[in-house]
């Protein structure tokens, strides 16, 4: 079973019986009782569980105890439960996840989380379960937008997109974004800024986020008066995909690298730009000497052996911000509606700060 299959039993089975203990769920299970531990310190970073001496309980159940909130089976003050329905709780969302939880926790509203793991069919049956179970509004990251927004016009209750635009099929949505075109653009400026002319772009194929970041970077290039050099362009595979394909374009971009077709690069994702680092170093090409890097997310990259320079979504403020654009269309629904975008910052470290003098 993986990881985040677990995760949503444990939540799972918190919501239906107020506690679990890790040696019996482990048990249950069929896997180990470490196994179980690991994702309950996981979702207690995340604020979604509390744990206890040998087991867990939802935060609301150990506040009861407390006498500050009410049991996990009653709503909170305010009444409203909001579910939040996002792909993963791994890569880039638990600072999303973070946010609208602490967002809610101040407005009194609880938090339902379901997880779809990139699967429009498993996101559509959590939302279903949601809506049964009375939730009074819905935060989706659709996994295909183009495939949920005929079921997610016909909901019943108020709901906001979060890190995903809406179609001509949801004129009316709501929605909160990270506007990654400016990103991609003051990243490529940074570039540009610092000497850098022969600036190249590798994006993951798999990204929804795609198709923004290379306008973010051609925009970029516009304003600094320079040209897109030559097979400047890579799509990468997912490393579940095509691990040939992968290797001939994290290769091909060393070679341009070595051979001073490119002198920098931005990179989307992370993990992506820490793979090019090791292939670079492995070759003796000089980061950011030969070729300057900046990274996309800002997930683990300042843990690179070379800091790596990334642009940082505002997650958790996308998050907060997506339970307070909902909670304000549930108390006045005839509001305006909102369609919010938050910038992100640049955050410069070794990779692309060479003396260039």
């Amino acid at each position: 079973m993986h990881a985040e299959e677990r995760h949503q039993a444990i939540l799972r089975r918190l919501r239906e019986r107020g506690t679990l203990r890790v040696t019996e769920f482990a048990e249950e299970m069929q896997v180990s009782p470490v196994t179980i531990r690991r994702d309950v310190e996981t979702l207690a970073e995340l604020g979604l569980v509390v744990r206890v001496h040998g087991g867990a309980v939802l935060p609301e159940t150990r506040a009861g105890a407390t006498g500050t909130a009410p049991p996990a089976a009653a709503r909170p003050q305010g009444g409203e439960v909001f579910g939040l329905i996002v792909p993963a709780a791994d890569y880039y969302y638990p600072e999303v996840i973070k946010g609208a939880r602490e967002a809610a926790g101040e407005r009194g509203i609880r938090l339902v989380l379901g997880i779809s793991q990139y699967s429009p069919e498993q996101e559509q049956t959590q939302a279903r379960q949601m809506l049964a179970d009375g939730i009074d509004g819905l935060l989706i990251t659709p996994c295909d937008p183009a495939v949920a927004e005929p079921w997610l016009a016909g909901l019943a209750v108020p709901h906001v997109l979060v890190e995903r635009r809406a179609g001509d099929d949801l004129p009316g949505a709501e929605q909160v974004v990270t506007d990654h075109a400016y990103g991609a653009g003051i990243a490529v400026r940074h570039l540009a800024d610092g000497g850098y002319r022969r600036i190249g772009l590798m994006l993951r194929d798999d990204s929804p986020h795609g198709a923004l970041v290379l306008d973010g970077y051609r925009g970029g290039l516009a304003s600094a008066g320079l040209e897109p050099p030559a097979a400047a362009l890579l799509r990468l595979p997912p490393p579940a995909g095509d691990t040939a394909e992968r290797e001939r374009l994290l290769t091909a971009l060393a070679d341009a690298a070595g051979e001073g077709r490119l002198d920098a690069v931005l990179i989307h994702n992370d993990h992506d730009a820490i793979m090019l680092l090791q292939r670079l170093r492995a070759r003796g090409i000089d980061v950011p000497g030969d070729l300057a890097i900046v990274a996309y997310d800002d997930e683990v990259a300042s843990l690179a052996d070379i800091p790596l320079s990334a642009v940082a979504p505002p997650k958790h403020a996308v998050g907060a911000a997506a339970v307070d654009l909902l909670a304000c269309r549930l108390a006045d629904p005839g509001r305006a509606r909102h369609r919010l975008s938050i910038l992100p910052e640049l955050h410069i470290r070794s990779s692309s700060t060479p003396d260039r003098t």
